[in-house]
């Protein structure tokens, strides 16, 4: 795979790389797409609001100051992939009850985004989103965008008995859920290691990173990584979709 730079500053380009064995998108017969950060920029300002949430959750939780809070979720989030992984498992926590505290987030910066949708709308075949996140949050958001009316459901993660993205159980449970056949499907995520189970079941995957550097996340988890599970990368889905895909 071609070399595509961490971003690191705003770029007036908009580049898309292709994987020299991509598999393609002609076959592709249901388009899954994850939520956050990938249908929407970090501008929308919805992850640190999230990400506060938890830590207050978790303040809460255990009646602890923030800056402790802060740190056992990066912990459990380091140990368990999610922070309410770990409170289920250690603590049993109800997980409804976080997802409905993590997800009560101002929605005013999310910005509605007609070329993404009409990218959406364009693709022929079934259209889906797979998130980490709650339906309502899904839902909200997506409707914001101008993109909710584009897909025929949402499967998050209590459909996926709260077994998170990347654990290969998430995408199974989906796939059986909806009768999709994963050598005719493709999936859009923003996190590299989420992509490694959809490939190994045989999708056509692409990883979508920031143009700018998202200074509330993890280096890692905005990384445009070269590896052999990812067929391609993009800063800029609407154009891609238009453009790679629709080609």
């Amino acid at each position: 795979m071609r070399h595509i730079p961490s971003p690191s500053a705003a770029r007036a380009d908009r580049r898309h790389f292709v994987a020299p064995d991509a598999r393609g998108f002609g076959h592709v017969e249901t388009w899954i797409f994850d939520l956050d950060n990938t249908l929407y920029s970090h501008e929308a300002q919805v992850w640190p609001q999230i990400d506060e949430r938890i830590t207050l959750f978790v303040a809460n939780l255990f009646g602890i100051d923030g800056i402790s809070a802060r740190a056992l979720q990066k912990h459990y989030y380091h140990r368990y992939g999610t922070t309410l992984r770990a409170l289920m498992t250690e603590h049993a926590i109800d997980p409804h009850a976080f997802m409905d505290f993590v997800h009560d987030i101002d929605h005013r910066h999310i910005e509605l985004n007609a070329a993404l949708g009409a990218a959406i709308e364009r693709l022929p075949g079934r259209r889906l989103i797979l998130t980490n996140g709650s339906r309502r949050h899904a839902e909200a958001v997506a409707a914001k965008i101008g993109i909710l009316d584009h897909f025929e459901d949402v499967f998050d993660l209590a459909d996926a008995n709260f077994t998170p993205k990347p654990n290969r159980e998430a995408y199974e449970i989906f796939l059986k859920r909806y009768a999709v056949d994963p050598a005719k499907a493709a999936m859009f995520e923003d996190i590299a290691k989420n992509l490694r189970a959809p490939h190994d079941l045989g999708m056509t995957t692409t990883l979508v990173v920031p143009r700018t550097t998202d200074p509330f996340r993890d280096a890692f988890e905005q990384e445009a990584v070269e590896e052999p599970h990812i067929d391609y990368i993009t800063d800029d889905l609407a154009s891609f979709l238009t453009g790679e895909v629709g080609t």
